[in-house]
């Protein structure tokens, strides 16, 4: 394999810091060990581009596995090849505890299982990680006989060789940065996690930048949904030994949080990141536990008994999404959290700081594979523990500010996402007033996708979701959308055939559905005809619309027409909603559209229903149903004057961006609706 300009250029700035990440791809399928493990021995037996000396070079590295590295159920083996052999050499994670009983150091080997053996001071005082959770290490276990009669181990550390980094230099890794530009940093960091940015498009290659802010970022709270196979879990359980993956089971105070009975701070107070796999089968088994998830992901806190617990993990989410993206969108009853487990409330979502669209991540395969240079994982994993410490939350308001509809929890949000990044691409400094801005409209799609599904679930509680930003010298104002909530798709804003309108209508519980009425005329007896299994409301609007045209035909010239045709109607649900739409005037509009021949005008949507006599009537409320229109693409709304109190109270985008028509009466309703 010929390196490329960027591999050069890795490989000299950060020399005995990278591996081929292709190698480790070879080896990882059929051996399940730590990536930092094998990459360690990758770079002691590989480091070469000579194809034939790295064949022999992963021969070694698969022969050291077998004779050095045991499983925990091969514990018992480990211990007896050491008492027969006197002494053996292990590839095993190694901690250090003090037993105050004793006045003792004792060593712990996890896959050797024996939680006493003997260690030299100088070990624990040299690598001092060792007495902070451990490492992986190869280690020499010695057997000496205990003498008879006393009480003791017989086990003692020879020698220890760290395989996980010892000591980190930041400033050593923030110098190296400087060395590449903004998009070779993007494509070295996803080499190290063994993708190639090449086939990429830039706006893939920010979007997985994004799975890395839970670990530069404090208390930063990530979900990710999407299809299988996308690489969500293998992010957050390989890339760092500061992130633990919990695949579905329980979630309890006491292993999450803290323990009262043992005076313990859970998972929280032990990891950078606490990340749920599988996250639809996680099962609340402690009312509480959702109480105090929600105070620690709002602050970093939480109160258990007298303790007041302050702790620094991210909460990551992931999962996947069964039904596609766009029926999840445009159906009124479901939303993008649909997989939750249903103790999510809005309080806990409301508390998410960035929706990762894990839909538009590529399923792994291998032309995503890089064959090239990419950071040992232990080595970012602890840049990115250092830079942890840093703060750069403010950067934000340098250079721009908000929207009105940015405020509380999502300028929050936002402002630590565009931080997360800033920290990953940018840890020496020195990103452009573009790149920030690039950074802040990927922060507030984000976000704005979280509320964007709190808009659908809480009745318009969360309804200000027309985020945008704008230059602090008072330049123009940028507002930031959804990509897949598309809005111009649904209601058409090119004239539709004659007969065609769309309404819609919000229930007693704030649900709202979006239809498309049809109708068309064919030769008859003047007679109304509907499909099998028209909802009973739609049906008895369009009776009420039908029974008032008749009485009114004589006056508006329609006698021949209603005598010699039927007239045909039909109502498509665009949103799913199933929800119970009075909406008469809509009917009598299509059914004159249809008759004279003439077009609605275009991106039109028509409320209110009417009596048989041809009275108006409002809908209980027009707030649920403008937004509705407004996210699906109309540009004008027809509505009854009785309905012009909760003016006041509309959204600012709803007033900016529609045209609302109010009417008096349906003769003005339906000659403001068709084209002259």
């Amino acid at each position: 394999m010929e390196a490329d300009l960027l591999d050069q250029k890795v490989t000299r700035t950060f020399a005995g810091k990278v591996v081929r990440k292709d190698l480790l791809h070879q080896i990882k399928g059929g051996e399940n060990v730590p990536s930092y493990v094998l990459e360690y021995l990758l770079g002691k037996y590989c480091a070469s581009d000579d194809e034939g000396e790295i064949r022999i070079g992963v021969d070694a590295v698969k022969e050291t596995l077998r004779n050095n590295y045991f499983r925990h159920d091969e514990s018992n083996k480990a211990q007896s090849m050491v008492e027969q052999n006197g002494k053996h050499r292990f590839i095993d994670r190694v901690e250090v505890r003090f037993l105050a009983s004793e006045t003792k150091y004792w060593a712990a080997m996890d896959n050797f299982n024996f939680t006493k053996i003997h260690i030299a001071d100088e070990y624990y005082r040299r690598y001092e990680r060792l007495l902070e959770g451990g490492i992986w290490a190869i280690v020499d276990v010695e057997f000496r006989p205990i003498e008879e009669g006393t009480k003791g181990s017989p086990f003692h550390v020879a020698d220890l060789k760290p395989i996980q980094l010892a000591r980190f230099d930041l400033d050593e890794y923030v110098e190296g940065r400087s060395a590449f530009t903004r998009d070779e940093w993007i494509d070295l960091l996803l080499r190290s996690v063994g993708l190639e940015p090449a086939r990429m498009e830039p706006r893939l290659k920010l979007l997985l930048m994004t799975r890395f802010i839970p670990f530069v970022e404090k208390n930063y709270n990530f979900i990710e949904l999407g299809p299988r196979g996308t690489g969500k879990s293998y992010a957050f359980s390989e890339m760092s030994p500061y992130c633990i993956l919990i695949s579905g089971g329980k979630a309890s105070t006491a292993n999450l949080f803290y323990n009262n009975a043992r005076r313990q701070v859970g998972l929280v107070g032990h990891w950078d990141v606490v990340a749920f796999d599988e996250v639809s089968g996680l099962k609340v088994t402690d009312p509480d536990a959702i109480q105090i998830m929600k105070d620690y992901m709002a602050n970093g806190r939480f109160s258990r008994g007298l303790a007041q617990v302050h702790a620094d993990a991210s909460l990551v989410f992931v999962g996947n999404l069964n039904q596609p993206v766009e029926t999840l969108v445009r159906n009124t009853a479901t939303d993008l959290f649909q997989p939750l487990p249903k103790e999510f409330d809005l309080a806990v979502l409301d508390r998410l700081h960035f929706y990762l669209p894990g839909w538009e991540i590529p399923k792994n395969s291998k032309d995503l594979l890089t064959t090239r240079y990419g950071f040992v994982t232990d080595y970012l994993a602890e840049a990115f523990r250092a830079l942890r410490k840093q703060n750069r939350f403010d950067e934000t308001e340098r250079h721009f500010r908000f929207g009105s509809h940015v405020e509380g929890r999502d300028a929050t949000a936002v402002k630590r996402s565009v931080s997360g990044l800033l920290k990953i691409l940018h840890p020496h400094g020195g990103a452009t007033k573009e790149e920030l801005a690039e950074y802040i409209e990927l922060a507030l799609e984000g976000r704005r996708r979280v509320k964007e599904q709190l808009k659908k679930r809480g009745a318009f509680e969360f309804y200000k979701t027309s985020f945008s930003y704008m230059p602090v010298d008072n330049g123009s104002e940028r507002t930031v959308g959804v990509p897949e909530q598309g809005g111009g798709g649904v209601i058409s804003r090119d004239p539709l055939p004659p007969g065609t309108v769309y309404t819609a209508a919000v229930d007693d519980e704030a649900r709202v559905g979006l239809f498309r009425l049809e109708v068309t005329l064919a030769a008859g007896t003047g007679k109304v005809r509907t499909p099998a299994g028209l909802e009973k409301g739609l049906k008895e609007s369009l009776n009420r619309a039908f029974t008032y045209l008749q009485g009114v035909r004589d006056r508006l010239g329609l006698t021949v027409v209603l005598t010699q045709k039927d007239i045909y109607a039909e109502a498509i649900d665009l949103s799913g909603s199933r929800v119970e739409c009075p909406c008469g005037v809509a009917f009598l509009a299509a059914m004159i559209s249809a008759i004279q021949n003439r077009r609605v005008q275009a991106g039109s949507v028509i409320l209110g229903d009417l009596t048989i006599q041809g009275n108006v009537k409002g809908p209980t409320s027009i707030m649920e149903p403008l937004q509705l229109a407004l996210d699906n693409g109309a540009l004008r709304v027809l509505l009854p004057v009785a309905n012009k109190s909760q003016f006041a109270g509309l959204p600012e985008d709803v007033v900016e961006k529609l045209d609302l028509v109010f009417y008096a009466d349906v003769d003005r309703a339906v000659l403001k609706t068709l084209e002259l």
